[in-house]
């Protein structure tokens, strides 16, 4: 069932970025085109109405960034999220990340009726990844990504519910932090943002220009307007003028930072043992992921020297089983291959292998920032400067 979903799912993308044609993707295509309209009516008017305080959105009572996204995946948001709590935290702020975990696996719904049943506090609580001082949750409960910062960033607080107004308030009261960061918050409006960043991918803007589920557009792109900050990702050095002369027609005020997202190293997936970048120059590789652009990774690869002999990707978020893994490695040990690449979040997916034939590395990816240092360096300096009760709560 997992696999017949997973192709359907793929089935569905290829024939949104028009790689699938004939009768039934141009039958589908026009489907979803359909919905589209429907989909951008909702979107504005849920928009309208609590711009309207029709519908009351909730202050947790300190500082909320939102950092989040008008498409769906491939922005490259978790390494910017990781910069942010990282700075924040050594400027002296008390941190918590909240996300949705989006695809981790919940408890049982029959313990969960158990618990409404019983009234078991814990139910009503999030589900703690880490309190700051340990990882409590493993990838598949967390979700891979809240599992990945909560491993790189120590004292820092990572929650995961699908309701962050209860995790908001939760980790105030609890871990008594000052500053919280919604991860993936843009279209979460049930909770006031102080700040609104919002990451635009270099080399798709504005996904294929459609809305969901046509495209991959979650909000029509002149809902930019809302951004206090704006991160060009994926940069590559090129010019982006054109790019930000579109961007200024939806918002002219937000701050823009370009910025690219650099390999840093190679770390064994079984020893931890980290490796240069140069460790790659001339290596016959394998790669295996599962992420939104899986051709961006597999780019990054040949361009820092591999040799790709072998590429195996799958949907977004893919949960790896010990079947799959250990038939990509005989694949790639028959081959003589030296190293099988993945990426960081791929790895908390991987289920672990004690001497595979093959060594497994995963890249280490961080943010470079290319144009705007000095305006990230300066909202960094207010954000942990500035006193808690004096930051603005604005409506989104």
């Amino acid at each position: 069932m997992r696999r017949w979903i997973e192709g359907l799912e793929t089935f569905a993308i290829d024939v949104i970025f028009g790689r699938r044609y004939g009768k039934r993707a141009g039958i589908l295509r026009w489907f979803l085109f359909g919905l589209s309209g429907i989909y951008r009516v909702i979107v504005q008017v849920r928009l309208a109405l609590y711009r309207h305080r029709i519908f009351r959105n909730h202050s947790p009572g300190c500082l909320v960034i939102s950092v989040g996204n008008l498409t769906v995946g491939g922005t490259g948001k978790t390494p910017v999220v990781e910069m942010l709590a990282r700075a924040l935290q050594e400027g002296g702020r008390k941190v918590a990340i909240l996300s949705r975990g989006y695809k981790s696996v919940p408890r049982p719904i029959f313990l969960r009726l158990m618990d409404k049943l019983t009234k078991n506090k814990s139910v009503f609580v999030p589900r703690v990844v880490s309190d700051g001082r340990s990882l409590l949750l493993d990838s598949r409960t967390a979700g891979d990504e809240p599992f990945m910062l909560a491993n790189n960033l120590r004292g820092v607080v990572v929650l995961v519910d699908r309701d962050r107004v209860k995790s908001a308030t939760y980790a105030v009261k609890e871990f008594d932090v000052d500053t919280l960061i919604l991860d993936d918050g843009l279209q979460y409006v049930r909770m006031r943002h102080g700040l609104e960043i919002v990451l635009v991918d270099r080399q798709a803007p504005f996904g294929n220009e459609y809305l969901l589920p046509r495209g991959t557009l979650r909000e029509p792109p002149g809902n930019l307007c809302r951004a206090t900050h704006i991160f060009l990702t994926k940069c590559d050095g090129s010019d982006n003028t054109e790019l930000i002369a579109r961007i200024r027609r939806y918002n002219r005020t937000a701050d823009i930072i370009e910025c690219s997202h650099r390999p840093k190293h190679l770390r064994n997936f079984v020893t931890g043992e980290t490796k240069p970048l140069d460790f790659l120059r001339g290596l016959r590789v394998g790669s295996l992921s599962g992420i939104a652009v899986p051709e961006s990774f597999e780019n990054a690869l040949r361009e820092l020297g591999a040799e790709l002999e072998i590429t195996k990707s799958y949907a977004d978020h893919h949960r790896y089983t010990g079947k799959e893994i250990e038939s990509f490695i005989r694949r790639c040990a028959r081959r003589e291959l030296d190293a099988v690449i993945t990426t960081e979040k791929d790895a908390v997916r991987i289920p672990r292998i004690l001497e595979p034939e093959v060594p497994i590395f995963y890249l280490r990816v961080q943010i470079e920032i290319l144009a705007g240092q000095a305006t990230w360096e300066k909202f960094v300096e207010r954000l942990t400067n500035i006193q808690p009760v004096s930051i603005p709560q604005r409506f989104f």
